[in-house]
């Protein structure tokens, strides 16, 4: 069982190193997204850089790689608590290979799509929350990183209201995804006190000036 989880661990870490935002951009826009924008090697950056086109299957790919880290969990068999520490451990090495990717010279992204995608496999209903108040937050202001914060800030507080008091794990899980996303968007917390964060229009067209 020990091997089977130190195998599960190394591949979760495989899975979240495909740097899709960086193949992406090379191989069909001769672009490394990295030496442009944020210099982050995510949906984000992509979108700044390359477009919707090119951000959409970033982000699907992302999102998609997080979910099937944690879904190989089912893979080991454990039951109860063990098992969401698996998750948890699974988890924590796709995000590792999404912001340190060996595929891409260790130079990635801030996780935020991968870290979605593992939320989903954790805690679906939660997530589908912070996702909708993620869109909502984007809509009004056109800051992806005050919507991923505050989809991230109140992840715990949606994992209460659907759960209650009887998955105290998933509430330390969900407190720990919001200190990420606090940590990671440091740099974006600052610019936005500052009135200096680049505005993202995803669906919407920029005002002209």
């Amino acid at each position: 069982m020990t091997l089977t989880i130190g195998i599960l661990i190394i591949v979760s870490y495989l899975l979240g190193s495909i740097p899709s935002a960086v193949w992406i951009g090379k191989w069909f826009y001769s672009t490394d997204v990295r030496e442009y924008g944020s210099h982050n090697a995510g949906a984000t950056n992509t979108l700044r850089v390359l477009g919707r086109r090119a951000a959409l299957p970033v982000f699907i790919i992302d999102a998609a790689k997080g979910y099937g880290a944690v879904m190989l969990a089912h893979i080991t068999g454990l039951e109860g608590d063990p098992f969401f520490f698996m998750k948890i451990g699974l988890t924590a090495a796709a995000i590792l290979g999404h912001i340190f990717p060996i595929f891409a010279g260790f130079k990635g992204g801030k996780g935020v799509a991968t870290l979605a995608g593992c939320m989903l496999g954790i805690a679906p209903v939660p997530m589908l929350m912070g996702l909708a108040t993620f869109m909502i937050v984007l809509a009004a202001t056109h800051y992806v990183s005050l919507g991923s914060i505050t989809g991230g800030i109140l992840f715990p507080v949606y994992i209460l209201i659907i759960d209650g008091f009887h998955s105290p794990y998933k509430i330390i899980f969900g407190i720990a995804v919001a200190a990420v996303l606090l940590i990671t968007h440091r740099k974006n917390i600052r610019r936005l006190r500052e009135g200096t964060e680049n505005k993202t229009y995803l669906f919407w067209k920029r005002p002209k000036i």
